[in-house]
């Protein structure tokens, strides 16, 4: 996916300021800025969902707006922060929506069977695929959602802070299938605040600093100290890692 010179904002006050960025193939790009620095609209012009814009969001070489809805959703999935669902669905029930791109008829095929239930083993949600959504904590209802997404098997992988409602052990999880699914060869994108989470899986940290790309490039690179007083306006202590970096805040 491809950004070109992106001008966006909410009723007349902008909020990114002229941001352009290549994204390739199997890269885990971390994207993490300070509250309003434009992270999750960013996110929400990579995933189409936000038009109002200046310049190009493109993938393949096509404009998200040109591509059928259907089509793109074939090929990018979004997990944003929190789903609300009013409607007694079961998680496997949602786990399903995912498969939606690629209905053909009014029931679900083997094959959506056979993609959600991966999906969930690869989230830990089989557990409780046949609990109600609702019932469900904040965190079992992220990984549900995120089972979702994985169930559309995108090309794409876009989430709006996909640990944030997680216990320890389901975030060093996620993560680590985010940078296996990187691995594989799909783009995965995620907006995060943990910086110590980017430094230890993410390929690529981008710090967004009052709509503006403050620095770019390895975790290891982008996660200085000064870079850290300039953007989050934070003393930190950096420690290097045999092969990342380690924040003390404060």
């Amino acid at each position: 996916m491809k950004l070109r010179a992106i001008r966006a904002g909410y009723s007349g006050n902008p909020v990114l300021h002229g941001i352009t960025l290549d994204f390739a193939p199997g890269e885990f790009a971390a994207i993490a800025g300070p509250n309003g620095a434009g992270k999750s609209t960013l996110l929400s012009i990579l995933a189409g969902l936000f038009p109002r814009h200046e310049g190009e969001c493109s993938l393949d070489g096509r404009p998200v707006p040109e591509w059928p809805r259907g089509e793109f959703a074939r090929s990018v999935a979004f997990v944003p922060q929190s789903v609300r669902i009013d409607f007694p669905f079961t998680a496997r029930q949602v786990v399903l929506m995912g498969r939606a791109p690629f209905a053909d008829g009014l029931f679900e095929s083997e094959a959506d069977h056979e993609a959600a239930r991966r999906a969930m083993a690869l989230t830990d949600t089989l557990a409780f695929a046949a609990r109600d959504f609702r019932s469900l904590s904040g965190g079992e209802k992220q990984r549900v959602v995120l089972a979702s997404a994985l169930a559309q098997s995108p090309r794409v992988l876009l989430l709006d802070e996909p640990a944030t409602f997680l216990d320890l052990k389901h975030q060093v999880s996620i993560y680590t299938l985010l940078r296996h699914l990187a691995s594989s060869g799909i783009l995965v994108i995620a907006v995060t605040h943990d910086l110590n989470l980017a430094s230890a899986f993410a390929s690529r940290l981008i710090l967004l600093h009052q709509g503006r790309i403050a620095a770019d490039g390895p975790p290891v690179d982008v996660l200085t100290e000064a870079n850290i007083q300039a953007v989050f306006d934070t003393p930190a202590r950096v420690h290097r890692l045999e092969d990342r970096s380690w924040l003390v805040y404060g």
